[in-house]
């Protein structure tokens, strides 16, 4: 702690707004499970539109994280981040003029494009600040902001819709990302053009040895074994949250009644312990590398105790009591966040920082296309059978077996030599 304080303080303000962006990110997407009761009503859709809704969301965020990962690696995180903001905000104001199954389609697609910028900039961003062994924790940081987005949403949003309409929590809701747009233009610099920063802070920043300059071609990219393991980590993980953040609300209406005006309670414990996942498992990791383990073990280390923890969610859809149910769902949120901190920072530790955005972009990719299944699959399995289990079946296994293939296709984690 007392290093901290000698080095200075400025990187953790960069921690600051990719946490405020990440917050906004995740509200803006929420606002649609949140309501997904009252439109169902109102609109008239089923469970097979609502699917779909949910797919044009996910198609185009696979879209967006393969263009916009490399746009950030190309025209850096300031001015990717700026577009990719801009463009979301606008697109989830846009969700007040829909009025049909296509109209809310159309809004989705937009706003998965620009949202798929997020992650590839708040990652090559940490990379850029920080040192290696405070990198996983950073990330834990701004990842967080997810959770505190979905604790938000449910905070707000009801009153909003209760009070003027569901047109209104949409426009609310997105406009408020163009606020954060003023702070990053006056706080954000790269480390060695930041006044701010002092020069032992920036020189601690710097404490890595210095990346590849060789320019990477995107395609060139795709010849390491590591993107592979890292996109098919996500893969099959990135659909349970996505599973999360759109059932949930529906899940939570469906086996225990809990309508728009009480659902806030049970959907803020689930994300509030989500943040607690995301911090702690991006701490876990840190704190075992600062101790003296190799990055290779103690990332995985953190990443498999995640694995494990998510498990019980299969008993999820079993249970009658609602706080039973909230408790096995905030740990499985929880987990989720861990393991996610931890996989988004395994970019950092085998790729030069010039590379990342592109890495994480293939890999958010891969995430969102396994999302599109998830979503079809939860659609056409609800539609027909009205249970949860099988979908909580499939979200309890996947880290376990994400975690053993990435284990099979990556032994050891090291830095990769771009040739």
């Amino acid at each position: 702690m007392e290093q901290k304080v000698q080095v200075g303080r400025y990187r953790w303000t960069i921690v600051a707004l990719l946490f405020f962006a990440t917050t906004i990110n995740y509200m803006d997407r929420q606002v649609i499970g949140i309501l997904a009761p009252t439109l169902e009503k109102e609109i008239g859709w089923n469970e097979m539109e609502y699917a779909s809704i949910v797919l044009a969301f996910q198609a185009a965020y696979a879209i967006g994280l393969l263009l916009i990962g490399r746009l950030v690696d190309r025209i850096g995180t300031k001015h990717g981040f700026s577009i990719s903001l801009t463009g979301w905000s606008l697109a989830a104001a846009g969700h007040a003029f829909a009025s049909t199954v296509m109209g809310f389609s159309v809004a989705r697609f937009f706003l998965g494009i620009f949202e798929a910028g997020n992650f590839p900039a708040a990652v090559k961003t940490v990379a850029e600040w920080f040192p290696k062994k405070e990198r996983a924790f950073a990330t834990g940081i701004f990842n967080a902001g997810s959770n505190v987005g979905a604790i938000i949403a449910p905070l707000i949003v009801p009153w909003i819709a209760i009070t003027w309409g569901w047109k209104e929590a949409f426009l609310v809701t997105g406009l408020i990302g163009l606020v954060w747009l003023v702070f990053w233009y006056i706080y954000y610099e790269k480390p060695e053009k930041q006044k701010r920063l002092s020069k032992t802070e920036l020189e601690y920043i710097q404490s890595d040895p210095p990346d590849t300059q060789v320019s990477i071609p995107w395609i060139s990219l795709m010849k390491y074994k590591e993107v592979w393991a890292f996109a098919l980590a996500k893969f099959l993980t990135d659909p349970v949250w996505w599973f999360y953040l759109y059932w949930i609300p529906k899940f939570l209406y469906t086996n225990y009644n809990i309508t728009l005006d009480k659902i806030g309670i049970p959907l803020i414990i689930i994300y509030l312990m989500a943040d607690v996942g995301s911090i702690g498992g991006g701490w876990l990791s840190s704190y075992f590398i600062k101790k003296g383990w190799s990055i290779n073990k103690g990332r995985k280390t953190a990443m498999f105790i995640c694995a494990v923890l998510v498990t019980p969610i299969v008993f999820v859809s079993q249970t009658d009591n609602i706080w039973v149910a909230v408790a096995l769902l905030s740990l499985a949120t929880a987990a989720h966040q861990g393991w996610s901190a931890n996989l988004f920072t395994t970019t950092s530790d085998v790729f030069p920082r010039k590379a990342i955005g592109s890495v994480v972009g293939f890999g958010g990719m891969a995430g969102a296309i396994g999302g599109m299944l998830i979503a079809t699959a939860a659609g056409f399995i609800l539609h027909f059978t009205g249970s949860y289990i099988i979908l909580f079946i499939i979200a309890g296994s996947m880290y376990l077996i994400s975690f053993a293939l990435y284990q099979l296709m990556i032994p050891k984690l090291e830095e990769v030599k771009i040739v």
